[in-house]
This record gives C-alpha cells, sequence and structure tokens, in this order.
C-alpha cells in the first residue's frame, strides 16, 4: 500500500499515516456490513472514498500482523466505561489483547497498534473561530496557557495540540467526547503533554496543517509491541 507509511513507534506503539485520498478501492469483499453501510451514507464521493481507505488500512495493518487476511477482521464495540452500553473502544472479536485506533480528518488517517489500550487522533488545523470555540471548553490550566500566547498562530496551533491529546486520551479510555473535555488536563505547550490518570500522551509528527497525538495507558511502557492473540506468531 503506498498511500500507507509507517512512522517511528511511540514507545511500544506502532504508528502508520494514510493518504486516504490516494485509495481507488470500493471496500466490497473486505469491508464488513457495518463499515459499507457507513460509507454508503457519505454524500460526497471524496468522504466515502476517504473513509473506506482509511478503513481498508487499518484491516491491512492488522490482518499483516496478526497473518489473517484483513477481510476475516471482525470488530466489535467494548463497553462504555461511563454508560456500559457497546460503544466503547474498537477491538477485535477474535483477539481481544491486540488494541488499535483509527483517527481521520481531511485526507489524512493515523492508525496505532499497541499492547494496551491506545488512542489515536489526527486533525486538521482548527480554523481561528473554531479554535477560539475549544478554548472555552478546555480545562483551566489549558485556558491560562492559551490566555499567555500573543500571536493567535501560536494559540491556534497550541489549541489544536491540545484538542489531539485530548481526543486521543477518551478514546483510550473508551468515553471519546461523552466525557466533558475541561476535566483532564493534557496541555497546549509543544514538547509538554499532560498525563491524564497516568496516561502517556505524545505528540506525533505529521504534514503540515495536520495535528496529531497518541495516548497509551498506564504501565504499559516497556512493553513489547505488537501484540497476538494465543497461539499465533507474527508473519513471516
Amino acid at each position: 500500500m503506498d498511500h500507507v507509511r509507517e512512522l517511528p513507534g511511540v514507545g511500544p506503539v506502532g504508528l502508520w499515516l494514510v493518504r486516504t485520498e490516494a485509495g481507488t478501492d470500493d471496500g466490497v469483499g473486505v469491508l464488513g456490513a457495518d463499515e459499507l453501510r457507513r460509507a454508503a451514507a457519505f454524500a460526497f464521493d471524496r468522504h466515502r472514498t476517504r473513509y473506506i481507505t482509511a478503513h481498508l488500512a487499518l484491516r491491512g495493518i492488522l490482518g499483516d500482523r496478526l497473518g489473517r487476511a484483513p477481510g476475516t477482521l471482525r470488530f466489535v464495540r467494548q463497553p462504555c466505561p461511563g454508560c456500559g452500553e457497546s460503544h466503547g473502544r474498537p477491538a477485535l472479536a477474535d483477539a481481544p489483547d491486540v488494541h488499535f485506533s483509527l483517527s481521520h480528518s481531511g485526507d489524512l488517517a493515523l492508525v496505532a497498534l499497541a499492547p494496551a489500550a491506545v488512542g489515536a487522533d489526527v486533525e486538521e488545523l482548527t480554523s481561528p473561530a473554531a479554535a477560539e470555540d475549544l478554548t472555552s471548553v478546555l480545562h483551566p490550566r489549558e485556558r491560562a496557557e492559551l490566555a499567555a500566547l500573543e500571536d493567535p498562530l501560536e494559540r491556534r496551533l497550541a489549541v489544536s495540540r491540545a484538542w489531539v491529546r485530548k481526543e486521543a486520551y477518551l478514546k483510550g479510555i473508551g468515553t471519546g467526547l461523552s466525557r466533558p473535555t475541561d476535566l483532564d488536563y493534557v496541555g497546549t505547550l509543544p514538547n509538554s503533554p499532560g498525563t491524564p490518570g497516568g496516561w502517556s500522551v505524545s505528540d506525533v509528527p505529521v504534514p503540515q496543517g495536520y495535528a496529531a497525538a497518541v495516548a497509551l495507558s498506564p504501565g504499559a511502557q516497556g512493553a513489547e509491541p505488537f501484540p497476538f492473540s494465543a497461539g499465533e506468531n507474527p508473519p513471516g
């Protein structure tokens, strides 16, 4: 897959960047019924192509690591830690020890694969208006950091940085944005992410115009990357 590029990992987390507009496959025969329904619901072809390409890339990466055909993978949702309903982190039905996260925005997608619960987020940089709106729902310490920045562009970059860190963490714990975004401090400044709940949060280098981050659950540092379900070995 020429449009899928493996990035330097962050500790035991493997990362891949996907150019989603490069895809040409319609996903039939590989994607699951739910994925195909979601793809068909997009009003614009460009958005449908981006969705399909991102999900095919995720299946390709997981299938390669597990030595299985991408179309045989079956995804489920874990229980939400907040309400118990089945809309928490995505998981593989028959390989619960393989943890992954997929995020896509604009023409990029980010895939993370880890030996423990993980969340990844990539976003196009926020507009000036959106940056102001997002500032109001950040943690008080994050708002204070932003208030100290005088340059509008620097502030906008800092808001985007904080937002992808926060979304990566919230995806990792399985709540997503159902958890209030002002509860957890992830920081806005470069190279100094917070550690909410003991999670390790790291910025991910991505092309100009985007911001990205990955969050890994506590106790996973030093673990072996790319876990496999019982009895399976990495492809040779």
